[in-house]
């Protein structure tokens, strides 16, 4: 399972909690403050209940450093080379470098170490500017965090969070550095991040009782990484960045990424690639040894055609078309945080989402504050007002609308006295006032769960006792706000003697039900098109929401959503594995989830073989977000939401969505086309060599031309991450399937194998090179035949792998149907122009190259356009036949 920013680390430790270690200074710190009285650990901190000011605040965040990581420091050059140098790939040209070197041939070891720079720089280069890129753009999204500066609160970087800084937190917060609690009310956090352990845990801002306990048993500490459940709270920040417990943890820690398939994938191919080319120069070696009789002749030779069946552009081709999707992605209001994702943002068939915002305009409006039997009720308007409006807890969407639907003067009439925040067990939240001279509970939340908590209601001024006969006379109003696609909250109150100050959950109870407000989130316009495009794409919409099921079908509806069956989240809780799975399968709007039953079904669709996207923008959508192969987030979302994204959305539009869906495609069928031409073009050649080789009683080609001809070739590649890309290629997922390329290659890799055996035909015979085995001519004339024969070879080679990408390009007709970009096109022109005028320049002699006749080149000419037809011709059947992208 993919796990989100600060859970990858816990857990390849391999344990459930932190390891056990001697403190250190900083963790010795932490447990000293949280053992001592509030005002004391504030002195040793200096700072104060009112916070920092800006000044001393910016003078801290100088001596401490920013707020961040170790693990986000990047290698250095030197190491950054050591370890791209180590790739099996750049190993292998080092040591036919090194062999070159060894034997005294200096221009194979030259071309060699430029192929070498050219695949080692490139990649280098390009990834660093890749990063730097994705860097600049997670900027555009990084998490924020309330803090107390000159007395007043102010939104911050997390990463300018500094010791002494007085924090903020609410419900959906990430804890942003080791903290003190200095105060706490119904305080829950998640520290799974840390410990693994789902289940929040109760924090208070009572002093510890010992200093001697581990740092994670402090009841009053909270630490960075971790996130809040519910509740409201403040802390004194200790310790920042590294010197955090979970800073500690990850300088022990070397990151490395959980591969995707992809990278599975495209490893497995590159071994393939290697095993392939070391049973090739095996054969050829000891073929040309023996049948020539220079060892030192087929050793070079030998390491030449290892050199051509090295895919080493590989890593680069893959760096590039992730950091050219990256950049494209962003002009399209997707920000990618972490390149690999957008292998598998490709690779989507099934989006998990909420409606709320998605499917909906995320404009909430207030319509209808009734009492229970439908009757406009002002005193109900009040009541959720007072609510909304003292909740000091995260406001909401349905908050703000409350707040704008009144303009009461509550601070001279009314004052807060306590307050139980929101949780997705209660579903409900309530506040206590000095209202009218009582400490009044205001309770606000889900229907059902309302009306579990009332034992009377209330109509105008009468309060009746509430039995389980007029249930439904009660929810007859209910259900035609739901039907009409509103979305209803309950308000009930009790009122408590004024002496009474302290609350808890055990006091939502025996309230009066006054009424309820419903809110309207109209559908939007472009939701209908944006699902319809989806489908047509092969992504399929699945409805994940805590939302009432009415109120669902009536939005899903309204967008063109199948209905037929909503699964609610307690049938989900009953079902067997089996028909759990086959629920999920098959049902596309689940409704009344809990964040745990969001999680299970993404966590079931993926064991069922499909790749899943999860946008969500709450704390509750956290461990499905962390769940799924990519986690799609807005710029809009709690702080735990987008540290748990892969992804994130700067307008929470499926349409922005889709666009990023299909940029990941595309990004994946530019690597699979260079994947499938170095597969078959290697294929090919593998006939060839081994023929020509055991054939002729020269070498067919040159050792110098071999790697001259593999140079110039890898740059007509390097435009392959800019190349177009047709459309009905993006039309459905793309996913990695080596038997589909390994058939590529049997089928479409011989072909040049045919024109490759023709050209030897044409040297052979038309231009006179078989008089080479007259035993009349001398050694001058028989170099001189060799050369005509390696020079016909060695353009022919050339310019007909460089011409097959732009056969296998695309399923259409090439060159016009579908049309390469410019900088694939102009490396093509200039890779086969270089080619055809090395014969004839100064350089022919340091290669071994002839002038061709005149009559070659119409040969040629027809060559090509008689390999273009075949290859298009076989490679319409084969995708006819197997499919594939």
């Amino acid at each position: 399972m993919k796990k989100g920013l600060f859970a990858r680390f816990s857990n390849r430790l391999g344990v459930q909690s932190p390891p056990s270690h001697t403190l250190n200074g900083h963790e010795r710190q932490l447990v000293k403050l949280c053992t001592i009285p509030i005002q004391e650990a504030l002195g040793t901190l200096k700072t104060t209940l009112q916070g920092l000011m800006t000044e001393e605040a910016e003078q801290r965040l100088d001596k401490y450093g920013p707020n961040e990581l170790s693990h986000h420091k990047r290698l250095g050059f030197w190491a950054d080379m050591v370890h791209r140098l180590k790739s099996p790939l750049v190993v292998q040209l080092l040591l036919i470098t090194l062999v070159s070197g060894f034997i005294g041939e200096v221009k194979s070891t030259i071309i060699v170490s430029a192929m070498i720079v050219l695949s080692v720089g490139l990649s280098y280069v390009l990834d660093r500017r890749s990063n730097h890129a994705v860097d600049s753009l997670g900027k555009r999204v990084q998490s924020r965090t309330f803090v107390l500066r000159d007395g007043a609160e102010t939104e911050v970087k997390i990463s300018e969070i500094v010791p002494g800084d007085i924090v903020l937190l609410r419900t959906g917060s990430i804890v942003p550095a080791d903290l003190r609690l200095i105060a706490a009310k119904d305080f829950f956090v998640s520290e799974s991040a840390l410990t693994g352990e789902s289940m929040p845990v109760e924090k208070t801002s009572a002093s510890a009782e010992s200093s001697l306990q581990p740092a994670m048993d402090l009841p009053n500490a909270c630490f960075f990484g971790t996130s809040v459940t519910s509740g409201t709270a403040r802390g004194v920040v200790v310790n920042t960045g590294a010197h955090t417990l979970f800073g500690a943890i990850s300088e022990r820690l070397t990151e490395k990424r959980e591969e995707t398939s992809f990278d599975r994938g495209v490893r497995s191919f590159a071994w393939l690639m290697i095993r392939f080319m070391v049973v090739m120069v095996c054969t050829v070696f000891f073929i040309v040894g023996l049948t020539k009789g220079n060892w030192l002749e087929a050793l070079l030779f030998g390491l030449s055609i290892a050199v051509g069946l090295t895919p080493e552009m590989l890593p680069m081709i893959v760096t590039v078309n992730l950091a050219k999707g990256a950049l494209t992605m962003a002009r399209k209001k997707v920000i990618v945080k972490r390149l690999p994702a957008i292998q598998n943002f490709g690779a989507i068939d099934i989006l998990c989402t909420d409606k709320t915002g998605t499917l909906t305009q995320d404009r909430v409006v207030l319509e209808r504050h009734v009492d229970i039997v439908g009757h406009t009720s002002e005193e109900v308007l009040n009541y959720a007002y007072l609510n909304s409006y003292f909740q000091t807890s995260l406001r909401n969407l349905i908050d703000r609308a409350v707040l704008e639907s009144a303009d009461l003067n509550v601070e001279q009439n009314c004052q807060l006295v306590d307050e139980l925040p929101f949780d997705f067990q209660r579903r409900r939240m309530s506040v206590v006032v000095d209202y009218e001279g009582d400490h009044v509970l205001i309770c606000k939340g889900a229907v059902e769960e309302i009306y579990a908590c009332c034992s009377h209601y209330q109509i105008e001024d009468e309060v009746y006792p509430l039995i389980d006969m007029i249930h439904a006379d009660l929810f007859e109003e209910v259900e035609k706000l739901n039907r009409d696609g509103f979305r209803v909250l309950g308000i009930a109150y009790r009122e408590f003697p004024r002496d009474k100050t302290v609350f808890t959950v055990e006091d939502e109870s025996r309230l009066i039900l006054l009424g309820y407000i419903a809110f309207f989130d109209p559908p939007k316009v472009s939701a209908t098109e944006a699902l319809e495009l989806l489908d047509k794409a092969g992504v399929k919409v699945k409805v994940l929401t805590g939302d009432n099921g009415l109120v669902t079908e009536k939005v899903c509806r309204d967008v063109g959503l199948d209905t037929d069956r909503i699964v609610t989240g307690a049938e989900l809780s009953r079902l067997s594995p089996d028909d759990f799975s086959e629920t999920v399968q098959n049902c596309n709007v689940f409704v009344k989830l809990s964040p745990a039953q969001k999680e299970q079904i993404v966590m079931e669709l993926r064991k069922n073989g499909h790749v899943v996207g999860f946008m969500g923008d709450g704390i509750n959508d956290a461990p499905a977000l962390q769940a799924a192969d990519v986690g799609i987030s807005v710029d809009s979302a709690v702080d735990v939401a987008k540290e748990s994204a892969d992804i994130v959305l700067l307008e929470k539009n499926l349409l922005v969505l889709k666009e990023g869906i299909m940029e990941g495609r595309k990004v994946f069928a530019n690597i699979v086309k260079y994947i499938r031409m170095g597969a078959s073009s290697n294929f090919g050649n593998m006939f060839s060599v081994v023929g020509a080789s055991y054939l002729l009683p020269f070498l067919p080609m040159q050792p110098v031309q071999i790697l001259t001809n593999n140079l110039l070739y890898d740059f007509s590649q390097t435009g392959i991450p800019t190349d177009n890309v047709d459309e009905e290629l993006i039309a459905r997922p793309l996913k990695w399937n080596i038997d589909n390329i390994k058939r590529f290659m049997v089928f479409i890799g011989p072909i040049s194998s045919i024109f490759d055996y023709a050209t030897f035909a044409l040297m052979w015979f038309f231009f006179g090179c078989s008089t080479f085995l007259d035993p009349a001519i001398g050694s001058l004339q028989k170099e001189s035949l060799a050369r005509l024969f390696q020079t016909g070879w060695f353009v022919e080679s050339l310019l007909t792998q460089t011409l097959i990408v732009h056969i296998i390009r695309t399923k259409r007709l090439p060159f016009f149907g579908s049309r390469a970009s410019l900088h694939m096109t102009m490396t093509t022109l200039i890779v086969m122009a270089i080619g055809a005028w090395l014969p004839y320049s100064p350089f022919a002699a340091d290669f071994g190259l002839v002038p061709l006749p005149a009559v070659y080149w119409a040969w040629i000419a027809a060559f090509l356009a008689t390999y273009a037809v075949l290859a298009h011709i076989v490679k319409t059947w084969f995708f006819k036949r197997f499919g594939g992208e």
